[in-house]
């Protein structure tokens, strides 16, 4: 070998061992994941449902793992910013997004504002807690069933007035996804947040709304409201009396907000099955269950390629959705 063939093959040499190194490198790093603190940025104010699974999540991931899980709200531009800072940060997995359903609202909201892809900028890890959209009257609707609902709906096209938090709002796409399975017009009236539509259920201004169970569990308790049936694939064990849609005769509805756990795309596999192995283990946990009853959230885990689905098939229902209504979000 002369010596201009010896330098390719020098230069191919010490490639080949720059990658091993690497490889290895990044195997021990992964290894012991994790060897210090792991973030956890969460895209809502302290305080609500999401930052208190959140912190919740990350109370056990600390015992679980021995290494601080620090909880960083990072509220704004409904979740935006918490989601752009994750999908920039280093896939080390010690940077994660504790998320929420309205990460899949994002890409047909914010179509022109947002700099990284809802789906190939993260790989999601599971979710650790639901909560089921259950439909809900008030005294202003004289309906007793979902079959009573269906029927007055169909008979009086865009009479119904279906409530929710906002145009945009988890309840909207709720909404509109159970109108179009079921070929009804319902009258949408948006509000400024939750708490009113609940206020003008229980006074008979407004007829119904596709809630979360967690805004209405205790009025539904009480008496003050009617669920007609909950949009999951399974009883809620907080209203174990009330059917799902698939049972009521409203079809394979299903529109269970999620809490879960994503990183950056290109964590390593090893990193990844620690976090889903923890996920895991805290959805299952007996105090897991009780501090998300409290809150009117099943604990749930769906973890892997299940969740990485299921967030590729929500972007793209939304984002038709936001695209057939001419939905922009300001």
């Amino acid at each position: 070998m002369n010596r201009q063939e010896r330098f390719p093959a020098l230069a191919r040499t010490a490639l080949l061992a720059t990658l091993t190194l690497a490889s290895a490198t990044c195997f021990a790093q992964a290894a012991g994941y994790p060897n210090k603190p792991v973030k956890l940025v969460v895209g809502f104010a302290a305080g609500g449902p999401t930052d208190v699974v959140a912190r919740a999540f990350a109370d056990h991931a600390s015992q679980a793992l021995g290494q601080p899980f620090v909880v960083d709200n990072k509220p704004g531009a409904n979740t935006i910013l918490a989601a752009q800072a994750v999908a920039s940060a280093p896939a080390d997995g010690y940077t994660l997004l504790f998320g929420a359903t309205n990460h899949t609202m994002i890409p047909g909201l914010y179509s022109n504002r947002v700099k990284f892809d809802a789906v190939k900028s993260f790989r999601p890890l599971c979710t650790v807690a639901t909560s089921p959209t259950v439909l809900v009257v008030g005294p202003g609707l004289p309906v007793k069933s979902l079959a009573d609902y269906l029927a007055r709906a169909r008979k009086e096209p865009g009479r119904t007035t279906a409530g929710t938090a906002g145009v945009g709002s988890s309840g909207h796409f709720a909404t509109e996804v159970f109108a179009r399975a079921n070929g009804l017009q319902l009258n949408h009236v948006p509000y400024k947040g939750a708490a009113p539509v609940v206020t003008d259920l229980m006074g008979g201004q407004l007829e119904s709304s596709f809630a979360t169970l967690g805004s209405v569990l205790s009025q539904v308790r009480s008496g003050k409201l009617t669920a007609l049936a909950v949009a999951s694939s399974r009883r809620s064990p907080l209203l174990p009396e009330v059917a799902t849609f698939a049972e009521a005769g409203g079809g394979n509805y299903s529109a269970d907000a999620w809490y879960g756990v994503l990183a950056p795309a290109g964590v390593p596999d090893a990193v990844a099955r620690t976090l889903e192995r923890v996920a895991t283990e805290f959805a299952k946990s007996a105090a897991a269950a009780e501090k998300l009853r409290g809150l009117g959230l099943d604990a749930d885990s769906t973890c892997g390629k299940a969740f990485a689905t299921q967030v590729e098939r929500e972007v793209a229902t939304y984002t038709q959705i936001a695209k057939d209504l001419d939905l922009k979000a300001e």
